[in-house]
């Protein structure tokens, strides 16, 4: 199905703001070559502007780093630091949409993640999960995307050996947004 305001139901061209309570920022690394650590980011923001060409929407997120949680207070600590994202000096990760765009069934966001101060582009591949009216009168819309990123590419190098061989983690880092907006008055 071609991606038109004809085949969304409910489409509506305005601006939408985050939903924080229906949303959220996911990220997973692989550690010590066996497994993942994952954890997600507390603090974010995510603006939606549709037009009459749901290909011609564009977003913007801001996320603050200071938020991350692992559930893990000094891993935490850790990753606010100059060895990982350096809280103090970038205070947040952005990203700014340059397009939407059609690929079969997947729909894919391009646009620019800027990460300790540099920025980088990248694809967000996912679902538009639909637009309703919710039990409160809003118009609401959701939707789930991920990326993978390269960490080195972003500045974020801080690795260490492991005794059995390899590295503490991998360079490769998914990240997902779960989102929910609601349509502005």
């Amino acid at each position: 199905m071609t991606l038109t305001a004809e085949s969304i139901p409910g489409y509506t061209a305005g601006t939408w703001a985050l939903d924080p309570i229906h949303s959220e920022i996911t990220f997973s690394v692989r550690h010590l070559a066996i497994s993942k650590v994952k954890g997600s980011f507390e603090k974010f923001d995510l603006a939606v502007v549709t037009t009459e060409n749901p290909l011609d929407t564009k977003l913007t997120a801001s996320i603050e780093v200071a938020s991350i949680n692992t559930r893990q207070k000094d891993r935490d600590n850790h990753l606010r630091t100059n060895d990982f994202f350096a809280a103090d000096e970038f205070p947040t990760i952005d990203f700014v949409s340059s397009a939407v765009r059609q690929d079969g069934d997947e729909l894919l966001i391009d646009g620019e993640l800027t990460m300790r101060g540099i920025t980088r582009p990248v694809t967000f591949a996912g679902e538009f999960g639909g637009i309703i009216v919710n039990g409160y009168g809003q118009t609401v819309a959701g939707a789930s995307f991920t990326t993978k990123i390269n960490r080195l590419d972003f500045g974020v190098k801080w690795n260490a050996a492991v005794e059995a061989g390899g590295l503490t983690l991998g360079d490769e880092v998914t990240i997902t947004i779960d989102a929910q907006v609601a349509l502005q008055a």
